[in-house]
Parts: C-alpha cells; sequence; structure tokens
C-alpha cells in the first residue's frame, strides 16, 4: 500500500469523503488520490516521492509553474512582516492599481478570497444596482457553490453524477434562469420573456468547466447587446480566463466589455485571494459608501496579494503567451492528426494555452450536450494509465488542462509521445 492510499484512509475517517473538495476523491477516474508533498516547474511529487509532470496547475492558478523563484520569495518577503492584520494595508492599493492598468474598463475593484466570493458579491450588487431579482446563467458554466448558483453548473458537479445539490431550496433557485451555453435564440427568447425582471446576464466567456468549450460567433455580442437595450448588466466570469490569455482579460481579446468582471486563480498566484470590479457608478453602490453590503476579515490579506502582484508583474514583464498557445495547439494538432489517422472517437480541443481531451467525439463541442456524450469510463481508464506513466491532468473530463511556463518543448513532445502509445492500448 502506497503512502498515498494510506493517507487517504486515515482521511476518509476524519474528513467527509476524505477530501476538502470532491473532485480531489478521484471517484470518477476510478482510483485513490495522490497526496502531493512539492512542487517545482512543471512537476509535483507525491508523499512517495514519485513525480509527475503537472498539467493541472492546482486548477489554474500556477501558470507559472510551481515554486517559482519571483513568487516565493514575494511570500517569504510578505511573512517577515506578519500575516494578518484585518486593517487596511499598501498592498490592496498596489493591487487595485495593477488590475486597473491591466483591465482598462475596470474603474474600481474590491478584493476578496475565492472566485465563490467575488461572484456571490457580483450579482448581489448587480442585484442591489438594478432592483431586479432575476440571474441568466448558462448550462455547463460554473461560478462557485453558492446554493442559487448550483444550477446546471458543470465541473465538479458533472464529475460526481449531480445536476444540482442537495440542501438547496427550491426558494433559492427560482430566480435563475438557465440557457444552454452558445444558443443565442434561447437567449433572446429569455429577453423577450422577462427583460425587466432580469438583473444580470453571468457567463464564462471561455467555458472552462465542462472542459474547453469556446463562444461561437455573435454569442458574447448578443449578450452584450440585450443586456444594454435593456439595462441589465452582463458579468465576466474570469476566474478562470483572467490573466490566462494575456496580462488581463479575455474580455480585451474578444471586444465585449462586461459591467462587472470577477477574477481569481492566476492573480492569488497560488495563495487564496480573487477580485471582483467594474463601472464606478456600480461599484459605488457597495458599502461603506453604498447600501449593498459586503464584507471579508481576511479580504485583502497581505501575504496573498504579494503573491498575487509579484504574478502578475511577471506576467506583464515575461509575456509567455504566445509559447504557451502554441504548446496547446502542438497537442492539439498533433492528437486529432492521429485520431483521424487510428479512427479513434476522441477529440482534443486546444484554446490559447488550455486544452481538454474529449473521449466519445471527433469535433469540438459547443454546449453542455455536446459534452455529456462524452465516454467518461474510458476517461476514466485513460487517466489511471497517464497517472502511472507520470502525468498528473485535472481528474475529470469536464475540466480543462493548462500549459505553464514551466512546460518546455521536450516536455510537451515528451507528453504527446507518451500520450499516443497509450491511447493506441485503449481504443
Amino acid at each position: 500500500m502506497t503512502n498515498s492510499e494510506k493517507l487517504f484512509n486515515k482521511a476518509k475517517l476524519l474528513i467527509p469523503g476524505g477530501v476538502n473538495s470532491p473532485v480531489r476523491a478521484f471517484n470518477s477516474v476510478k482510483c485513490s488520490p495522490i497526496y502531493i508533498e512539492k512542487g517545482k516547474g512543471a512537476y509535483i511529487y507525491d508523499v512517495d516521492n514519485k513525480s509527475y509532470m503537472d498539467f493541472c496547475g492546482s486548477w489554474g492558478p500556477l501558470i507559472l509553474g510551481h515554486a517559482r523563484k519571483e513568487i516565493v520569495e514575494a511570500v517569504t518577503e510578505a511573512t517577515k512582516s506578519g500575516l494578518t492584520f484585518g486593517t487596511c494595508n499598501s498592498r490592496e492599493v498596489e493591487m487595485a492599481e495593477l488590475l486597473k492598468s491591466c483591465i482598462p474598463f475596470i474603474d474600481m475593484v474590491r478584493v476578496v478570497n475565492s472566485g465563490t466570493e467575488a461572484v456571490m458579491s457580483a450579482i448581489r450588487l448587480a442585484r442591489g444596482y438594478t432592483g431586479r431579482n432575476k440571474i441568466v446563467k448558462f448550462d455547463g458554466c460554473y461560478h462557485g457553490h453558492a446554493d442559487y448558483l448550483l444550477v446546471s453548473a458543470g465541473s465538479g458537479l458533472l464529475t460526481n453524477s449531480i445536476s444540482t445539490s442537495a440542501g438547496v431550496p427550491e426558494s433559492a433557485v427560482n430566480d435563475v434562469i438557465v440557457v444552454p451555453y452558445n444558443d443565442i435564440e434561447a437567449v433572446k427568447h429569455v429577453f423577450n420573456s422577462c427583460s425587466n425582471e432580469i438583473a444580470a446576464v453571468i457567463v464564462e466567456p471561455v467555458a472552462g468547466n465542462m472542459g474547453a468549450v469556446a463562444p461561437v460567433e455573435g454569442f458574447l455580442e448578443t449578450l452584450r447587446e440585450l443586456t444594454t437595450e435593456t439595462n441589465s448588466l452582463l458579468i465576466f466570469d474570469e476566474v478562470i480566463t483572467g490573466f490566462r490569455f494575456k496580462a488581463g482579460a479575455y474580455a480585451s481579446i474578444c471586444g465585449v466589455t462586461p459591467d462587472l468582471i470577477t477574477l481569481g486563480k492566476i492573480i492569488g498566484g497560488g495563495m487564496p485571494l480573487a477580485a471582483f470590479g467594474g463601472r464606478q457608478d456600480i461599484m459605488e453602490c457597495l458599502a461603506p459608501i453604498g447600501n449593498v453590503y459586503q464584507a471579508g476579515t481576511l479580504s485583502g490579506n497581505p501575504v496573498a496579494l504579494a503573491a498575487g502582484i509579484a504574478t502578475i508583474k511577471t506576467l506583464i514583464k515575461d509575456d509567455g503567451y504566445t509559447k504557451r498557445r502554441e504548446l496547446a495547439d502542438k497537442i492539439q494538432k498533433s492528437l486529432n492528426s492521429s485520431s483521424r489517422k487510428n479512427d479513434w472517437n476522441i477529440y482534443c480541443n486546444a484554446f490559447m494555452g488550455v486544452f481538454t481531451i474529449f473521449f466519445g467525439r471527433n469535433d469540438a463541442p459547443e454546449n453542455l450536450d455536446d459534452v455529456k456524450i462524452c465516454d467518461t469510463k474510458k476517461f476514466a481508464e485513460f487517466y489511471k494509465k497517464m497517472l502511472q506513466r507520470g502525468y498528473y491532468l485535472s481528474p475529470s473530463q469536464f475540466e480543462i488542462n493548462f500549459i505553464s511556463a514551466a512546460h518546455t518543448e521536450e516536455n510537451i513532445e515528451k507528453f504527446i509521445i507518451d500520450l499516443k502509445e497509450i491511447l493506441k492500448t485503449l481504443l
């Protein structure tokens, strides 16, 4: 029995399911989770000292790789002055200035502790600003685990075969309207029916919680047009995409400007930190100057801010975005070419440095229904073999994998070779 297995057996007696976040249980891939002791660059090392080339990156924050020198030094230096004060600190101002300089449409920003918290706060703010209650969200988009957002939420819910969550009363979701992702006509129909009741539309501009699914032409533009016409707000949930494709927001790439944006993962540099921001007239509805309440004891934590600031500054001066995109595209092209040649029923979808290998499909999905037909049993077989070979991918068919600055051409070439060898034994 490995040390990881021993730890998991002990954890199951002490922690529900043995884990502090459900997808870590590895239920969908039918094996025991591994316990990680350390990480460096593109690799993580478990408690049995086995190394894995990591494509999960702590579910996205580690775009620079593990234990990047600049980030470790920034955190180490920050801890010398204390861990938390519960007061204002200078790094809050520095982070706000950085985010505003990188994302031009942000007039004001508030820092919080998690993506879930950022989204909860942004939606409360949208409702307070508009005086309306209804929220439009999309099938398969995950916006954290607030009660009213655990409807058709993709990701961990799909992985654990839960369409919603027990403990969420019907009243909590009465004002949430769920529409298929990328379905322009369905969104128009909703707005034709009840536009004067809609406070906001919230969307992952590039879906990342049902695998990598890109927006179709005109989809985001339509959301912007409809919300503008009806005085609703458009919220981009860029917890995953923020600073993923450029040192800023995906909104700046696609040319669609939301009213509010939520950020997380990368802006914390591996520490618990997130933010939401947007137009000044909306943000000034927040307490203490407005009547929309939002607070957090550890919000603006100086150590987390030090990690986030160092990460953003490194991304600004060390632009590896083109390289990461090229490496992900290389995986996609090579794998899909082999798939066509060998008549494998799989499709690798890459998007600007992230990728998902969909089993049971031979083209790119556009929505949750397209993703649901995937062969999760075959993915589980594949995952276990890749893990045994020393690759740590996101342990769910419905998640994305990340290329980091630490991955090299040689890493990716070896990954592709081993990937194809394993697929030959499965397909």
